[in-house]
């Protein structure tokens, strides 16, 4: 790792669905398992939810990375949800890579209500990836500046 991306502290967004991701991460939380504070958890209903605009729109806002969990293909509350999520989000993710947006960048997560560790995991896990990464200066034109 480089001494620029040692001091780097990368902005995520989570969207998590609310009955199996949030209800992991609130899990990670009462159990005191640790994830990095750069982690900004957005509570959707589904994660059928989140429309690959909204992703588009975080980059554009400043992040340097997102991760979308949701509930395990099967287990959805609203039956078929992730199945849609699943195909969107690849879609999604062939058009960052014609932007030139770097693959590790975006990521699809399978968490449910009892994995708590996972979720504490796969973020940590997230955010050194990012870290490795450094800025997201592809999109950098792009962003609000306030």
């Amino acid at each position: 790792m480089s001494i620029a991306n040692e001091s780097f502290r990368p902005k995520i967004v989570a969207f998590c669905c609310n009955w199996c991701s949030y209800a992991g991460a609130d899990l990670a939380g009462s159990s005191r398992l640790s994830y990095p504070a750069d982690v900004k958890i957005i509570r959707v209903p589904c994660s059928c939810r989140v429309n690959p605009m909204f992703i588009l729109r975080a980059f554009e806002r400043g992040a340097d990375g997102v991760i979308l969990c949701g509930c395990h293909p099967g287990d959805c509350h609203y039956t078929t949800g992730n199945y849609y999520t699943r195909r969107r989000m690849t879609l999604l993710f062939s058009m960052l890579d014609f932007l030139g947006v770097e693959n590790g960048r975006t990521r699809v997560e399978w968490v449910s209500a009892a994995e708590g560790v996972k979720f504490s995991a796969t973020m940590n896990e997230f955010v050194e990836t990012i870290r490795a990464l450094g800025p997201n200066v592809r999109l950098g034109d792009l962003r609000c500046r306030s």
